[in-house]
């Protein structure tokens, strides 16, 4: 349902809320409000991408995809700062199956601007990597540099360092085949 649907639906659900209130139908009022935050709250949140990131949590990918080709145009359908996530979200998912296709995704991602910065260095760390996938050192150092600034509450620590680990066994493998 596009946003606009869902202003106007939110609306009306208010001004019908309003007038159960002043005809005394507290019960049916409260609920009413109820449902009106409900439907303010899909406005900044969708719904379907709510559902695949829990999806994603419990690593059932197609499920996942499935909840995200329910959103057909995410320009229209999505709140502004919601398309950076959508396309992170694309990345994580296709990372699976293809990590190479997915880099469009998560630069994508990151041009649009995610909010949280756990999510920033998230896909500076799929973009590392990538990196690493295709031998690129240079580049994949500065992701990951980027990815570890961005990484304030430390979740990712581990990953990076297991990341900087394969870095220097790359280097090792270049040294040794030269």
């Amino acid at each position: 349902m596009p946003n606009f649907i869902r202003i106007i639906f939110a609306g009306i659900l208010l001004v019908g809320t309003v007038a159960l209130f002043y005809f005394g139908q507290w019960g049916w009022a409260i609920l009413g409000i109820l449902l009106t935050l409900l439907v303010i709250v899909t406005f900044f949140f969708n719904e379907n991408m709510l559902i695949a990131q829990y999806y994603l949590r419990k690593e059932n990918m197609e499920k996942a995809k499935q909840w995200l080709n329910r959103i057909t145009n995410y320009e229209k359908q999505l709140f502004k700062p919601q398309h950076g996530y959508y396309n992170l979200l694309i990345g994580l998912i296709e990372s699976r199956n293809a990590p190479m296709q997915s880099e469009k995704y998560f630069k994508k991602a990151l041009s649009l601007g995610l909010q949280m910065d756990h999510n920033v260095a998230l896909a500076k760390l799929s973009l590392a990597g990538i990196a690493m996938a295709k031998r690129n050192k240079r580049e994949a150092v500065k992701y990951l540099q980027e990815a570890k600034k961005a990484d304030k509450n430390k979740l990712l620590a581990d990953q990076i360092k297991m990341m900087k680990d394969q870095l220097g066994i790359m280097d090792k493998q270049q040294f040794k085949y030269r």
